[in-house]
């Protein structure tokens, strides 16, 4: 009764599926960096032989912005390596034509966010995870700003194993930060569910933008009545979607999505990456992914071979989905009055 010791720490969804695959060594430690070279990194080592202490050019670079916080323009400086804040000055925003009433009964029905309610126990599982992504790209404390950190890629390495899921609810959760919109698109051209998911209308899209450059953007966006989440379907299907989404044109298509909106969080909800080769592509367009792995699914090789897929991304991280807790363990949501979903 008596016993003073500190009570561990329950793991999050994200390291648990590190430490079940035995992806990430360190102890609390959620993210996964497959690349050899880190992102960035080489640049800043080269300014760092002039001074004894190779880590110190990073809080030299995050001193301004903590300086700056009291002041008015703080908030806008946070990000300020992100060469979207040029983008966003040079074009106004894109206008969506198209608008769209999300079907709450439907995600409801499929145990997913529902914009509107009472804190569940899923929706604080995404409000962790959203955390996670916003200090990632954000530069927050002592981590490095993640260039193209703010596109966020979802993806598994095979089907059923749940990103759709997870990209959904992940926009959902971003949706309501009050210095944030999001931006979801549906890139899993082959197989597109996002708008079945959503009870949205389907019509032109990501493949109609990248084939036809004269199309108006508005025509491929639909506003939902969340005011913080725009959709951008998948569209008309292209016997060359690999090859476009590997162009140039996917760049500058992702720059004017941005453009005109320096908070925009691109979600993106990838095709899985063992059955479809434009997942590899699209992961060199994002400075984050999210590997969604299915417990007790998901093998270790096929997560393997899916993150060495995905290597033109700099920052991977696994989210655990389809978690059992038990009945002692951690069930957020119980405290809202809530018994979780």
């Amino acid at each position: 009764m008596n016993d003073q010791r500190k009570v561990k720490r329950p793991p999050s969804l994200l390291e648990r599926a590190a430490d079940m695959f035995g992806l990430d060594p360190a102890a609390n430690a959620p993210t996964i960096d497959v690349s050899k070279l880190p992102p960035e990194a080489p640049k800043k080592a080269k300014k760092a032989p002039a001074d004894p202490v190779a880590e110190t050019p990073q809080p030299e670079i995050l001193d301004p912005v903590v300086e700056a916080a009291p002041a008015v323009e703080a908030a806008p400086a946070a990000p300020k390596p992100s060469p979207r804040k040029d983008v966003a000055k040079a074009a106004p925003a894109i206008v969506p034509t198209r608008q769209g009433t999300i079907d709450r009964e439907r995600l409801a029905s499929r145990g997913m966010i529902v914009p509107g309610t009472p804190v569940t126990g899923i929706s604080e599982e995404y409000r962790i995870v959203k955390r996670e992504l916003i200090r990632n790209f954000g530069g927050v404390g002592n981590r490095p700003i993640l260039p193209r950190g703010h596109r966020v890629l979802i993806a598994s390495a095979n089907p059923g194993e749940g990103k759709t899921f997870s990209a959904v609810n992940l926009a959902l959760s971003l949706a309501v930060e009050a210095d944030h919109d999001v931006l979801l698109i549906d890139a899993d051209i082959a197989k597109p569910s996002v708008l079945e998911a959503l009870g949205l209308d389907d019509g032109p899209g990501l493949m109609d933008a990248l084939a036809d450059p004269h199309l108006p953007l508005g025509d491929c966006l639909i506003q939902t009545d969340i005011p913080g989440l725009k959709v951008m379907p998948a569209g008309t299907g292209h016997m060359h979607d690999t090859e476009l989404l590997a162009s140039a044109r996917t760049e500058a298509l992702l720059a004017q999505l941005e453009a005109g909106a320096p908070g925009r969080i691109l979600i993106i909800d990838s095709p899985p990456v063992l059955a479809a080769s434009p997942a590899a592509v699209l992961a060199g367009h994002v400075g984050q992914t999210i590997m969604v792995v299915r417990a007790d699914e998901t093998l270790e090789s096929a997560l393997r071979d899916a993150i060495g897929l995905m290597g033109a991304c700099p920052h991977i991280q696994l989210l655990l989905n389809g978690v059992k807790f038990s009945p002692g363990g951690r069930r957020f949501g119980t405290y809202y009055g809530q018994g979780g979903a």
